[in-house]
């Protein structure tokens, strides 16, 4: 196993490339916006909490003076405001060349987004599958553009149910639900990887995961928000694999990357693989289908 230690060193300049996080009010989400307003990227913080957003700009350009950081509305559990995002970012701007799909919740409790969906599935999964295939005319004008979307160990956990998607049959399990739209997000690239190529696309879908890494995603998980101090590593670790994804010029689409130490926890990103149920090509092409059928979204 490779312990190469690659870091935001690797990273070259981003002068003229336009990038959108979503979910980069904390956590993993606000350092990856933080590193690329460094390089000089425009970025786009993709948020919910508009108030929030406008904190975490000021945060940046207190620290590199020259950001360009924008603070937009995106609600991933609402079609209506990822439309309105996509619409308006499209009207603006004439490229995208980074998408990172980071904003998640998790093991939160049982409720439905505005469009029915299960609120961790259709704010993980569906949200960011609505959101990617809006904003694909701008992605294919972007040459090299890469869409990187941000999974979990805990893919391990999924196995989708398709005939109860929205948990109404089933009692619900809210770290299973989790698990269920973390190999979902897996589906995605994965699928989206393999189109690429069939349609001879030069964009890279790549997915990563940040191991064990101390934020307050884990804020409804009682057990890991206790032990995040013992083994979780920092969010400026955890977020190196999401990077790698992004600029390691060697990565290829369809690529997984994760910490390189023990158990995948923690340690410096390297190509990883998923869970052999993860690489199942008839799901993903049936989670494709369902997607498109239920976001009205269609690549």
């Amino acid at each position: 196993m490779s312990k190469e230690k690659w870091t935001t060193g690797n990273i070259p300049d981003l002068t003229g490339k336009v990038v959108i996080v979503t979910g980069s009010t904390s956590g993993l989400g606000k350092e990856t916006a933080r590193v690329k307003a460094g390089k000089d990227a425009t970025v786009i913080l993709a948020v919910r909490n508009i108030e929030k957003g406008d904190s975490v700009a000021a945060e940046i350009r207190s620290q590199f003076s020259n950001a360009m950081v924008e603070v937009r509305k995106l609600d991933l559990s609402s079609i209506k405001s990822i439309r309105l995002f996509a619409e308006s970012f499209i009207s603006d701007f004439d490229k995208l060349d980074i998408l990172v799909n980071n904003a998640g919740i998790m093991m939160s409790p049982y409720s439905k987004t505005a469009d029915g969906f299960e609120i961790q599935m259709g704010t993980n999964h569906f949200g960011h599958f609505a959101l990617t295939g809006m904003l694909m005319p701008l992605i294919f004008k972007s040459e090299g553009a890469r869409i990187v979307s941000v999974s979990s160990m805990a893919h391990a956990w999924g196995d989708i149910d398709f005939k109860d998607l929205a948990w109404d049959d089933r009692k619900y399990n809210s770290q299973k639900a989790y698990g269920d739209s973390k190999i979902a997000n897996l589906y995605f690239i994965y699928e989206l990887a393999r189109r690429f190529e069939k349609n001879d696309k030069s964009v890279k879908a790549i997915a990563a995961h940040p191991g064990w890494t101390s934020t307050d995603l884990q804020r409804h998980s009682g057990i890991m928000n206790s032990l995040n101090g013992i083994f979780a590593q920092k969010v400026e670790m955890g977020v190196l694999p999401t990077l790698r994804a992004a600029f390691d010029s060697k990565a290829n689409s369809g690529d997984y990357f994760g910490p390189n130490g023990k158990l995948h926890w923690k340690g410096y990103p390297e190509l990883q693989k998923s869970n052999e149920k993860s690489y199942d090509s008839k799901i993903s092409e049936k989670l494709w289908k369902v997607s498109e059928e239920l976001t009205a979204v269609n690549y």
